[in-house]
């Protein structure tokens, strides 16, 4: 027996291959968007692929459950409960499958969707590991506010908040200690508030380590789950959708986009996703674009500044960066959005203001500032005194809240969060002073911290 994780680092996801070498047949869950990985890994082991499992239907990428299906004639597994729209099997409790030596269990989970399955590997009758999708993390669990408008089943938080705790008390806390876990996501992601930066753990260690996980009424459990998740991509919806669905082929999909010729010339009230550095952004960009660079995990701010009903143009500084982002912009489903992408600028007849740091340093208070970070972060990591907290994810719909008496200055904790809120303020208030502290918010971070 063989258990391969991939990692997909822009999205903090974990997929598995389980490999039974005594059948050659490998056992995917959940797969990310391009599906070429798992191929490659069956054929370097000379197994084939028999089953795909998805532990629900996943809100923050997209899976190739289908594509591989349809390509290797494997059969997709899922709870009933999820609705899945394509050729599947139900896989709930009492369910339960066998390879070579391996048998795979289901267990249904809810509480981060109503439809969430954790999967136990056992071997020779002995219990190994157990895949718990978004249901039980490293040092955390799954965020039960994401399926109140989303799915085949919906739940309010309060609700599956409540089922969380009785899922991982019932279900997964009574395997044996020694069973490894291994999670669908890892630090970074949006599926949870807390996660570890480990890629895998063990059902004791979490019982002793992870605080959803000790002694706690339920109402203790659904008050604490509750507080301070983070906000919700506007993509998250439309991915549950699409994968409920099964997303069309990855390869062709991002052929299809096209690609335009530089210079080529962009109607005139298209919305514009220009990752170039900033630096270069600033020097002049189509009117109205928006600043999200490469860097930084573009695909999750693209999906929570981009609504999924909003075509647009993609711009990078070169082919290579293009390619890049297209497939990144894939990994969410948003590839059929891209209404062209393109090399360089389509036009230079916007500029953003260059801030002179140490006037701003002298005096803050002729400049209204906007701390385009999290709720939480504002509250809980105060910067400046008196700024006004409008979150990166709401700020297009925000703009007009924010006062153009003075210059504006947007902040947020390390740089690249603030291209993006420096451009949208700027296109959404024509003829205000619009400044980025980008990167230098680190000095006055470290200043506070010294005071």
């Amino acid at each position: 027996m063989k258990i391969e994780q991939f990692e997909d680092k822009g999205l903090a996801h974990f997929s598995y291959a389980i490999l039974s070498e005594s059948a050659r047949e490998i056992v995917l869950i959940d797969p990310s968007r391009n599906p070429q990985q798992y191929y490659d890994y069956a054929q370097a082991h000379d197994a084939r692929i028999v089953s795909v499992i998805e532990t629900h239907p996943h809100a923050d990428f997209v899976s190739s459950h289908l594509e591989i299906a349809q390509h290797t004639g494997a059969t997709i597994r899922v709870s009933q409960l999820l609705g899945a729209d394509y050729a599947h099997e139900g896989f709930d409790d009492g369910d339960s499958f066998t390879i070579g030596q391996l048998t795979f269990r289901a267990l249904n989970t809810p509480g981060h969707s109503p439809d969430s399955i954790s999967i136990v590997l056992s071997r020779a009758g002995q219990d190994v590991a157990v895949f718990t999708g978004d249901t039980l993390f490293i040092g955390d669990v799954g965020r039960p506010d994401l399926r109140e408008n989303a799915g085949n089943l919906t739940a309010k938080r309060e609700e599956l908040a409540r089922q969380m705790y009785h899922s991982l008390r019932e279900k997964l806390m009574p395997l044996a200690d020694a069973v490894l876990v291994y999670p669908a996501h890892g630090a970074g992601s949006l599926c949870g508030k807390a996660l570890s930066g480990a890629n895998s753990s063990t059902i004791g260690a979490e019982k002793a380590g992870n605080y959803a996980l000790r002694p706690m009424s339920e109402a203790d459990f659904i008050k604490e789950l509750l507080a301070d998740q983070p906000f919700i991509p506007k993509y998250f919806g439309y991915d549950v959708a699409l994968n409920k669905a099964g997303a069309a082929a990855y390869a062709p999909s991002v052929e299809r986009v096209p690609r335009l010729a530089t210079g080529t010339k962009l109607e005139a009230s298209a919305l514009v996703v220009d990752a170039r550095p900033e630096a270069e952004f600033k020097k002049g960009h189509f009117t109205g674009a928006i600043n999200i660079q490469q860097g930084g995990k573009f695909e999750t701010w693209l999906g929570s500044v981009v609504g999924p009903a909003e075509p647009f143009y993609l711009v990078a500084a070169d082919a290579a960066t293009l390619e890049n982002l297209i497939q990144k912009t894939a990994k969410i489903g948003y590839e059929p959005l891209i209404k062209g992408a393109l090399v360089g600028t389509p036009a230079t007849d916007a500029t953003l203001l260059t801030l002179d740091v140490a006037q701003f340093r002298q005096h803050p208070e002729q400049y209204t500032i906007v701390d385009i970070r999290s709720a939480t972060e504002h509250r809980d990591e105060p910067i400046f005194e008196g700024s006004l907290s409008i979150p990166l994810p709401e700020l297009r719909e925000r703009a007009h809240e924010i006062p153009t008496d003075k210059p504006v200055l947007v902040h947020c904790a390390g740089g690249y969060r603030s291209a993006a809120g420096s451009s949208v303020v700027a296109a959404a208030l024509p003829g205000a002073r619009v400044f980025d502290l980008g990167e230098a918010v680190k000095s006055f971070q470290m200043a506070g911290a010294a005071h």
